[in-house]
């Protein structure tokens, strides 16, 4: 008799495990106007608006290591995280519903500094804290967060509207959070059982930060909206380029070519990258944590967007079954490919 088959989840990947538990669920009632498959859900609010709202798991050990990251950059960090994904459907989060699990290490004033980080991060993006839970966990500190924001329903912007010819567009740089989190790992490992450790972080603030305190992008929503400008698709860069952008392309069914001379890495994360001896174009594709948003829009509109100057145009969108490459300076063609299912930091 054959044995039931087990598959690992590292074979499909972490989109392809969304896909298989959720394919079989379809929305049943007329106010889901987007379930599963975005950065957000999208629910009737009325004739011309909409709620957005997602939620989002931080598990210690696993999306942060609390031997290096300060609970107050927690508390900012997980605001950005969930803030992000509602900027990404063109829409503004307006509140947040933050759950901890906490085990007994944590002192009420190490709590503190965690909602003072929240705090500042709720400041600086204008969103209210609306409520939560706390529990007690066995396992150090998880961190469930749910944004909700609104915006009208014509504004919104899905995964699966880019088209052939539109531009690629990206705002900010890419890698320097996955080289600040490097850097991390190894002052950590070089420190270990050092009675004194004196880590060192010279030179290297802006990936630091980058890693433990990225700001969500509402400056970009809000410039989009005064030019008038809608993009086409988009798409929360936190999984790195390689991975969202073929999750937007197969959103969108359609192929896509960027340009590795266009990618914007910053100078510090080509430092860093040559100091440890890492492709910082490896960084930028695979890294994720990024926070940046990834758009399209028609190529009538590049001299708009360029006008914005807060995004870079790195590629185009090509028709459907063309595949996801990097076109490199000599000319190469290298197919994209998404990064497996994350079991560690």
């Amino acid at each position: 008799m054959e044995q039931n088959k087990r598959t690992q989840i590292a074979e499909l990947g972490e989109f392809g495990l969304i896909d298989k538990l959720t394919g079989a669920f379809a929305p049943r009632n007329r106010t889901t106007l987007r379930g599963v498959g975005d950065d957000a859900a999208v629910i009737a609010a009325s004739r011309s608006e909409a709620t957005l709202v997602s939620t989002d798991l931080l598990m210690e050990g696993i999306d942060f290591d609390l031997t290096y990251f300060p609970l107050k950059h927690l508390g900012y960090k997980t605001v950005t995280v969930g803030a992000s994904d509602i900027l990404a459907m063109n829409a503004l989060p307006e509140q947040l519903l933050l759950s901890l699990g906490v085990s007994s290490k944590f002192s009420v004033e190490a709590l503190q500094e965690f909602y003072e980080g929240v705090r500042l991060a709720c400041e600086e993006l204008n969103i209210d804290l609306a409520g939560g839970d706390t529990t007690a966990s066995v396992t150090g500190l998880t961190v469930n967060v749910t944004a909700i924001g609104r915006a009208r329903r014509s504004d919104i912007v899905y995964r699966n509207g880019a088209r052939p010819n539109d531009l690629i567009c990206i705002t900010g740089n890419l890698g320097a959070a996955y080289m600040g989190l490097q850097l991390l790992e190894r002052e950590k490992r070089v420190l270990h059982d050092v009675e004194n450790p004196e880590p060192q972080f010279a030179g290297h603030e802006y990936l630091l930060e980058k890693y433990l305190k990225p700001r969500a992008r509402r400056d970009v929503i809000a410039a989009l909206a005064e030019e008038k400008l809608r993009p086409t698709a988009m798409i929360d860069l936190s999984d790195g380029l390689a991975s969202d952008l073929m999750q937007l392309c197969k959103a969108s069914d359609c192929g896509a070519r960027i340009y590795l001379e266009r990618i914007p890495i910053a100078r510090q994360t080509h430092q860093l990258a040559e100091e440890m001896h890492t492709d910082p174009v490896v960084a930028a594709l695979n890294g994720g944590q990024d926070h940046e948003l990834l758009f399209t829009v028609p190529l009538s509109m590049q001299e708009q967007v360029m006008r914005l100057g807060l995004v870079d145009v790195i590629g185009h969108i090509t028709q459907p079954g063309t595949g996801c490459y990097l076109v490199t300076p000599d000319g190469s063609d290298i197919r994209l490919k998404a990064q497996g299912f994350k079991e560690g930091i």
